[in-house]
């Protein structure tokens, strides 16, 4: 899958990103496909509220994001867009702390589909032992029509993605 972290259309130094936004933050994709897209985060002074606990707000990014990602994939690439998002904060992923993210689809429609994404805190003495942070649910339209200028996104993911 190359290197998950730059994957998409071009960042600042020329790398391929698949989301400005997540890249900013250090967010790194780990996999892409129609039945489930994952990846992790270090939670930095960038991505946290003032009492140094991951923002709510990036949570919420980071679940559109991997739902409309895997929506994408799952649609045949053509154009989704988010109608609905529900999150709850389970526990706070504090400053230091790695998370993992994982997107995977309830239902798959011809017009919209409904993924739930986990967001769980690893612990560094035990990397096999995970903690709910959050869970959500993202209702998208799918199969929407696609502005042909956005070719070169659709071939990027295909290069990524596991299909």
């Amino acid at each position: 899958m190359g290197d998950s972290s730059k994957i998409g259309g071009k960042g600042e130094q020329g790398e391929i990103v698949i989301d400005e936004a997540l890249n900013l933050l250090g967010f790194k994709f780990t996999l892409i496909s129609p039945s489930k897209v994952t990846g992790n985060l270090k939670v930095t002074k960038y991505c946290c509220q003032p009492f140094k606990a991951l923002n709510g707000g990036v949570s919420a990014l980071i679940a559109e994001t991997m739902a409309s990602l895997g929506a994408y994939c799952a649609s045949g690439y053509k154009r989704v867009a988010g109608v609905q998002l529900s999150i709850n904060h389970i526990k706070p992923a504090m400053l230091g702390d790695e998370i993992e993210a994982e997107a995977a689809p309830i239902q798959v429609g011809r017009s919209i589909q409904v993924w739930e994404v986990q967001i769980r805190r690893i612990d560094p003495l035990t990397p096999n032992s995970k903690r709910l942070v959050s869970t959500s649910r993202v209702t998208l339209l799918s199969n929407l029509p696609t502005p042909s200028e956005m070719k070169f996104y659709a071939d990027t993911v295909k290069l990524f993605s596991k299909l």
